[in-house]
């Protein structure tokens, strides 16, 4: 199950997608630390998730900078 989903991540603003940012970059180098420490993750697909969720915020945020999601919602499906 994801960490977050698309709907909530669009729902957020700007500054609080950063704020969400910031916080899974700095869970995701802690086990990363961890794992390099030799110590074991809990959950080792946790960080698999933690990088596809912030790939999912860093898209979101380039899309509405350059409004390319408004671009595609007006195409039509062949």
């Amino acid at each position: 199950m994801p960490i977050m989903r698309l709907k909530e991540i669009r729902g957020m603003s700007s500054e609080e997608r950063m704020k969400k940012l910031t916080e899974l970059k700095t869970e995701l180098l802690r086990l990363k630390t961890m794992v390099k420490a030799g110590g074991t993750v809990e959950n080792p697909a946790r960080m698999k998730e933690l990088r596809k969720t912030i790939a999912r915020i860093l898209t979101i945020e380039r899309e509405q900078k350059t409004g390319t999601r408004e671009a595609k919602k007006g195409e039509k499906k062949k």
